[in-house]
Order: structure tokens, then C-alpha cells, then sequence
């Protein structure tokens, strides 16, 4: 395989740069055929810099036109300059003024890093090193300068100039061009800087800190798109009260904008005081967008906002410590929607897509830890371990902390690191002395890759009245990882008595208990109630407190006694979940379930929907069997997606066919005529009813496709619509060829609505989804270079329909494979990202893990791969 020049990084090499650049200055003259930069950057040696020592600059694909120090012109032979650095050979020993200037091409930039067009609108992607595609440049986060950015475009094409901090000038540059001068007074990595330049619509508003400041707010979009950016600006606003309520941290300049963009490879990015989003988080109005969407923008909205301290005001010292940022800000937007909306009905969710989406990362060939070691691709560790496993870490510090115990922790953080490069050990030192405990075995969370294991057995002494729990963790061998040590895991519970109110008991040994808490420190640990009057039943692991494997010897009869009587949602929620994945693993198996353990599974979900005490966002919830892939890394090896969906397909048919009235006559009373409404309730009430037709149409119940074809036809909103278009489509209906192509005529001229057909089209689980899909890429009009349509098509494929994905003749593997080389020569991000599908490949069976290596050793030999994609594939054949 041969990749772009690349080399490995590791954490035991840091060591600060010889030279630090304090302040910039830079000059964009952006023009349509090519933008001109001219940067001012002052430069200082640190003390322990040696004479002679050279400057050395990243750089990224640029062309330099003129280079100087102190505005004197330098000779060729004190300088070397390619495409891809800058070196200055002996630079003063004092502080000094490097002048550049270079050319750079966005329009061309179909990578989206650096400086690139959107359809017509210039904007900046630059993290993680996106900053040297702009100008040479120390393109480090611990190099903390103040920006200062003067703007220079045509009036017509770029009448809006945004960046960073304020505006502190603006005028008339004659000859049809103006200009605008924005100054960033806080010090910023380079990866934090942003531009936008175009012609753009917005909508404003302010918001009123807690100190009475005023802050001005504006969302800027392409025009007629204004009226679809106000959820996003109401999110805005909730997002500042609640940090300020919560954290106490209140915003810092007097301008915050966000900027919609059509062409983005992340979904959102933080750059201080001018976000740049990701269209697709930004619209929504309800004919178009779903509650999915609403919800997604307001997390990621919010989000974003809290990076304000938490990633910017406090940034990472290197790459490693990623996570520093993102799993803080992670565990912050989950705490806003719990806050918010339900907190229970998060907390299943966020669990939901861990399970589904970090958890065959740590599982597979690309395992890593939330802090890497080393990386070739700091691109490819933008990884869900980093972001949902840091959440899962920063949760768990405040579950063994108690919430005042983590606010101490994070008062004191603020306090030390404002305006510092920080790491992880400097994060949990602040939490380790604000509350006089010791977090060393802690950090291990950290530092290992992998889902623990944690096994429980239990026993009851009748005599004695004692109850005992056996614990034991264990986590697997992973990449580089061989042998594990034992985590710090806090495992809630709660004991239920006969009639499900909680036990108590007179003592307790074993293990560290407190706060209807056990503290597993160790490998094991065995822990024994006293006082105990009769056999309970244990929840452990309440409200999924650490990010493992629960395996427990549980009864049918005594997940079914939680699911009625648990007073912690989560696991009333998860014990339902385990009848079914119990079920749905011995039926793949070859063991057949009994009517018995139907009936009884099928009677709980009756009872499920039927209760009064449960929230309709719960319900619907509680109303689905695992997936199939989740049921597929349960098996764990040699795995036949094709035996697993028809499993489930048989499940799902014995639980609820029974119950066809039940869900008919309840989907029924939910139907409702208020306008759309994105509140917590509405939401819920839209939830259920769509659970319900999903779980008629796969059923096969008498009449049920054609109900879903009247939800369609008739859906006053995108939710509703959408649902019944994905349950047909999902189980092959007669009706589900004709709704299909009425959705795409209907909306096809709506980028961010057709991609919901793509998704549709692409997780189908049929025969002919791959010449679908190849039909719709061999279209012309289809845009190969917009990172949206490329994911929610062949991503979605990849990552959601394991089905067709991993077939037994291996059409999938060699389609998504051909896909990889070619979009890797327009943007490796995307490549990359898509070709992390292939995860799941060691854990087939023997034919279909043959075939997938067949595609991805093709895919190796096909030809130059960018470094992205390359570490992607070298990874996932050496796993």
C-alpha cells in the first residue's frame, strides 16, 4: 500500500516548540479566482532556546510569494520553503516580526480544511490542522496567540466579513470592494480561527448575561433559509442561561455568530465567537425536519456554546489530549438535554448509541484509548471512544463525586487552567484536590482501550440473611493492549423486596458501599448484605453508571419483576432490552424459544404501554427488541447478519402480533391535530405513535402497510412522514416503492431533505440496494464532493444495514470499498470515516470475513491512498 508521507506521533515525544508566536496579524484579499494571505506573526524564543536554533512552520499545499523578518526581505539561503513548512534557518534570538504572503486556491479545496468556497460562501475549516492550509504557522494547540484579521472582498459576492472576537472596523476599499477588521482579544490556538466571507441572510437577536452585559446574536444562512434558523437561535440562548446557571460560566464577548454551510466535514465547530455549522444543525422548520433534527441541533448548538470554556477559554496542550475537550463538552450537552427535556429518556438514548456506536470500536481493530498514545491520523481520532467514552469518564467522576463534590472539581479547573494548553492529569488533579481524594487508579480510564466485562453471581443465605454479590471485571486484550489493569467502577443498584419497594439492610462487607453505591477497585470482589428477610432482586449498574458489559445470570422472571417494578428507569428500560437479546441469542443459536418466554415477554411490553406512570417518550423506548447488530457483538464471533435478521424478524412478529389491537387502538389515541410543537411532550406523544405503526408494519398486521401509507399521504410534519416512510421501506411493503418515489419528487430539490431519502434507500435491508445506490452515484447531478449526501448514502450503508453490508457473495464489501478509493482522491475525511464500516469484519463467519478481507486487500493494492485512509486500512488488516 503506498499512502501520502506520513510518520507516527507519540505522546512520550512532546516537547514545547524552541519559538512561540504571541500575536498574528493577517490579511486576506479574497477574490473569486484566488485569495491572497498576508500574515504578521510575532515570534519569541523561549528561554531555553539555543542560538542557531531554527524556526520551524507547518504548512499545507501553499505557494509563497514573499517572506520577510522586521519588513526586510529575506535571502533564498536563510529560509527553505515548500508546499508543506516553512524553515527559517537562524532566526533572531529576540522577538521578531515574520512576514509571509501567499496564494491560495479555495474554490479548488475539496478537502474542506483550510480555507475553502461553499457553494459561493468562503469559509474556514481548521481543526485539528486545517490552520497551515492558510498560512506557515505553528499549527499546534499549545501555541496560544491574539488574532487580528483584516478582511478585503467584493461588495457583491462577499458582502457579509465574519471572524473571530469583535468587529472593530469596517468600511469602503474603492473599486468594488470593502473591507472589515475583527480582533480576538483572548488568545486562541490556531485551530480555533475562522473566516466566513459571502452573501448571506440572518436573523439576530441578544442575550443578557448574569453580570447584565449585552451580547449581540446572529445566525447567518443562505437566504430564504432565515425563518428555519430560529430553533437554532432559541437553543442558542437557553444554551448561555443554563451554563451560567450550572457552571457559572458566563459568556465573554460582546458578539456570538453562527454560520450555516453546506459543505462541512464535521457537523459543527467551536472557533471562538463565530461557530461554523454544519447546515444540517442549523434548518428546521417541521415539514422538512424531524424531532430527530430539532434535538440534534439543539445538542449540538449547545455544545458548541460550551466549548467556550471548555475547549476554548481552556484548550488541549497537544492532540493526545483531545478528549480533554471533547468528552468534557460531551458530558455538558448531554447534561443540558437532561435538563431540558427528560432525563431518563437521554440517558437510554446516549446509552443506546454508545452500545451501537462505541462500543464495536473498542471491541475491533480500531480499539484505541480515550487518550491515544500515539497516532499517524489525528483526523482518525475523532472517534466516538473519544467523545461518548470522555463523556462516560467525566460522568463517572461526578457519580463518585456527588455533584457538589464534581462543581468543586470544575470551579477549581476553571480557576487553575483560564487561558491555559492543558492535559488530562492537570483535569483531574483540579477534581483529586478540590475534594482531598485520589484519582491515580482513575485516570487507567483513560489510558485503556476496551469495554470492560463486569460479571456478577449472586446468592442468598436464608438462615443467615445474607445476600451476596460476586463482582469481577475484565477487559479484553485490544490493539497494543495485551493485558488490562482494573478500573475504578461505580456500580448504583438498589435491592427490591417481594413487592419491588427497596430493602434495606443492618451491614455491609466486602467493598467500598455509599450511597446506594459500590465501588469495584479491583479485579473482584465479593460484597454481603446482613439483615436481609428475603431473597431480592438486584438492579445493578442504575442509570448505566460505568461504560461496561453487564453479565449477570438474571431469571426471565426477574428481568420482567424490574421491568415492572424498577424504580430507576434505565434499567426498567434494559430489563426489557435483555429478555429480548436472551431470546434472540439462542434462536441464532439454534435453541428455540418457548411460548412461555414469548407470552411472558410479550405481556410485559403490553403492560409497558399500558401504564399510567411512564412518559410516552419511555414507552417508546421500551417498545423495540435490540438491533441486530447489537445482537451480532453480544454473539461476539462468527457472526451471520443474514440468520440474525431473520431471528429478529420472527421475534418481533411472536412478541407483538399478539398484541396488533392493543397497538392499533393506542396508536389511534395518540393521533392528534395541534400544530407542530418541538416540546418535550409533543415529542414524546409523536415518538410512541410512530413506535407503534413501525412495530405494526414489521409485523405484519392486518392492514398495516396501508395505515402506513395513509400516515404518509396525510403527515402535517417531516416526523410523522418520515417514520412511515422508514417502516415501510424497512420491511419491503408493497406501498413502500411508490412512497419512496413520491418522497424524492417531492422533496429531491431540498439537499438536507433528500439526504433522508438516502438514508432510507441505503439501511434497507433488500435485495438491489447496491444497484440502487450505484444508480444514484452514477447520476451526474448526484455531488460527490458534499460530505452530507456521501454519508447519509454510502455511510449510512456501512454503518446501519450490517444485512446487505457483510453479504455472503461480498457485493457489499467490494462496493463500499470501490466507493473508499474513489472519494479518498476528493476528501480523505470522508473516505476514512466510511471505511470504519469495516470494523465489524473479524467478527464474521469464516465466508463473509474472507470476503470482506478480500475487498479491503484490493482496496490496499489499489493505489496511492491519502494518509487518512491509509491509517484506517493499515489499522483495520493488522486487527
Amino acid at each position: 500500500m503506498r499512502t501520502e508521507t506520513e510518520h507516527t506521533i507519540y505522546l512520550k515525544d512532546y516537547t514545547p516548540s524552541p519559538y512561540r508566536i504571541v500575536s498574528v496579524a493577517l490579511d486576506f484579499r479574497i477574490l473569486a479566482e484566488q485569495t491572497r494571505v498576508q500574515a504578521q506573526l510575532t515570534v519569541e524564543p523561549r528561554e531555553t532556546t539555543a542560538p542557531g536554533t531554527p524556526l520551524v512552520l507547518d504548512g499545507d499545499e501553499l505557494n509563497l510569494t514573499s517572506i520577510a523578518i522586521d519588513g526586510l526581505p529575506l535571502v533564498l539561503s536563510a529560509y527553505a520553503a515548500d508546499a508543506n513548512g516553512l524553515t527559517i534557518i537562524e532566526p533572531p534570538l529576540r522577538r521578531f516580526v515574520l512576514e509571509t504572503e501567499v496564494m491560495l486556491q479555495p474554490e479548488g479545496n475539496t478537502k474542506l480544511m483550510g480555507l475553502y468556497r461553499s457553494s459561493g460562501t468562503w469559509c474556514t475549516q481548521c481543526e485539528p490542522e486545517g490552520f497551515r492550509r492558510i498560512t506557515y504557522y505553528l499549527d499546534r494547540p499549545d501555541n496560544l496567540a491574539v488574532f487580528k484579521v483584516r478582511m478585503t472582498a467584493p461588495l457583491d459576492l462577499a458582502p457579509v466579513l465574519l471572524a473571530n472576537g469583535n468587529l472593530v472596523d469596517k468600511g469602503d476599499a474603492g473599486d468594488g470592494m470593502h473591507y472589515a477588521v475583527w480582533e480576538d482579544p483572548f488568545p486562541k490556538p490556531a485551530y480555533l480561527f475562522a473566516l466566513v466571507a459571502g452573501d448571506l441572510g440572518s436573523i439576530t437577536d441578544s442575550f443578557t448575561t448574569a453580570s447584565g452585559r449585552k451580547v449581540e446574536l446572529g445566525i447567518y444562512c443562505t437566504h430564504g433559509k432565515e425563518e428555519q434558523c430560529l430553533w437554532a437561535m432559541d437553543s442558542l440562548k437557553r444554551s448561555m442561561a443554563w451554563d451560567e446557571r450550572r457552571f457559572g460560566r458566563e459568556y465573554d464577548l460582546d458578539i456570538f455568530n453562527i454560520v450555516a454551510v453546506s459543505d462541512f466535514n464535521f457537523g459543527a465547530m467551536e472557533n471562538k465567537g463565530l461557530n461554523i455549522f454544519n447546515d444540517k444543525l442549523v434548518f428546521a422548520k417541521p415539514d422538512t425536519a424531524t424531532d430527530g433534527d430539532y434535538d440534534g441541533i439543539e445538542r449540538v448548538i449547545a455544545h458548541e456554546y460550551f466549548h467556550n470554556w471548555t475547549g476554548n477559554r481552556i484548550t488541549c496542550r497537544d492532540w493526545f489530549q483531545l478528549c480533554l475537550k471533547e468528552g468534557l463538552t460531551v458530558y455538558r450537552d448531554q447534561e443540558f438535554t437532561s435538563d431540558e427535556r427528560s432525563r431518563a429518556v437521554k440517558r437510554i438514548s446516549d446509552v443506546a448509541m454508545l452500545r451501537r456506536a462505541q462500543f464495536p470500536e473498542d471491541g475491533g481493530p480500531l480499539a484505541h484509548p480515550p487518550r491515544p498514545d500515539q497516532y499517524r491520523e489525528i483526523n482518525n481520532f475523532y472517534t466516538t471512544t473519544v467523545y461518548e467514552k470522555g463523556a462516560e469518564i467525566v460522568r463517572m467522576l461526578a457519580t463518585l463525586l456527588g455533584e457538589a463534590g464534581f462543581r468543586k472539581g470544575m470551579d477549581l479547573y476553571f480557576e487553575r487552567h483560564d487561558g491555559e494548553a492543558t492535559t488530562i492529569e492537570a483535569f483531574l488533579a483540579a477534581f483529586a484536590d478540590a475534594n482531598g481524594v485520589n484519582l491515580d487508579q482513575f485516570k487507567t480510564w483513560y489510558l485503556q482501550a476496551g469495554t470492560p466485562r463486569l460479571s456478577v453471581d449472586e446468592s442468598y443465605d436464608a438462615a443467615a440473611q445474607t445476600y451476596t454479590l460476586k463482582l469481577k471485571q475484565e477487559t479484553p486484550p485490544t490493539p497494543g493492549q495485551p493485558s488490562k489493569e482494573a478500573l475504578v467502577v461505580p456500580i448504583k443498584f438498589g435491592l427490591l423486596g417481594p413487592n419491588g419497594s427497596p430493602m434495606g439492610w443492618s451491614g455491609v462487607s466486602g467493598a467500598e458501599v455509599r450511597d446506594d453505591m459500590i465501588v469495584l477497585d479491583g479485579p473482584s470482589a465479593e460484597v454481603t448484605f446482613t439483615g436481609i428477610a428475603n431473597r431480592p432482586v438486584p438492579s445493578l449498574l442504575r442509570g448505566f453508571s460505568a461504560p461496561v458489559i453487564l453479565e449477570s445470570r438474571a431469571s426471565q422472571a426477574d428481568q420482567l419483576f424490574l421491568a415492572r417494578h424498577d424504580s430507576d428507569p434505565f434499567n426498567r428500560w434494559q430489563a426489557l432490552q435483555d429478555v429480548g437479546m436472551d431470546l434472540a441469542v439462542a434462536a441464532v443459536g439454534g435453541t428455540a424459544w418457548s411460548q412461555e418466554s414469548i407470552t411472558a415477554l410479550s405481556q410485559a411490553m403490553a403492560d409497558t404501554l399500558a401504564s399510567t406512570e411512564l412518559d410516552d417518550a419511555f414507552k417508546a423506548l421500551a417498545l423495540a427488541l435490540p438491533d441486530e447488530s447489537l445482537i451480532g457483538r453480544t454473539i461476539g464471533k462468527d457472526i451471520d447478519p443474514s440468520a440474525i435478521h431473520a431471528v429478529r424478524d420472527q421475534l418481533l412478529k411472536a412478541v407483538f402480533e399478539p398484541l396488533a389491537m392493543e397497538l392499533l387502538a393506542a396508536y389511534r389515541a395518540l393521533t392528534s391535530a395541534a400544530p407542530y410543537a418541538p416540546d418535550p411532550a409533543s415529542t414524546g406523544r409523536r415518538a410512541l405513535r410512530n413506535r407503534l405503526l413501525s412495530l405494526l408494519v414489521a409485523s405484519e398486521a392486518a392492514g398495516a402497510s396501508g395505515l402506513a401509507a395513509q400516515q404518509y399521504a396525510q403527515a402535517s410534519n417531516m416526523t410523522d412522514r418520515l417514520a412511515a416512510l422508514a417502516a415501510s421501506a424497512s420491511a419491503g411493503t408493497a406501498e413502500a416503492p411508490a412512497m419512496l418515489a413520491d418522497f424524492r419528487t417531492r422533496f429531491g430539490a431540498d439537499p438536507l431533505v433528500l439526504d433522508k431519502w438516502l438514508t432510507v434507500t441505503a439501511a434497507a435491508p433488500r435485495d438491489g440496494v447496491i444497484e440502487d445506490m450505484k444508480g444514484i452515484l452514477d447520476d451526474p447531478g448526484f455531488p460527490k464532493t458534499n460530505p452530507n449526501r456521501l454519508r447519509a448514502l454510502v455511510g449510512t450503508f456501512a454503518m446501519s444495514n450490517p444485512t446487505q453490508f457483510a453479504r455472503a457473495d461480498g457485493a457489499g464489501f467490494r462496493f463500499v470499498a470501490d466507493f473508499v478509493a474513489e472519494v479518498d482522491k476528493i476528501n480523505p475525511q470522508v473516505a476514512a470515516r466510511v471505511l470504519t464500516g469495516f470494523r465489524i469484519w473479524p467478527m464474521l463467519e469464516s465466508g463473509r470475513r474472507d470476503a470482506a478481507k478480500a475487498a479491503l486487500t484490493g482496496l490496499q493494492n489499489s493505489g496511492t491512498l491519502s494518509r487518512n485512509t491509509g491509517d484506517i486500512l493499515s489499522r483495520m488488516l493488522a486487527g
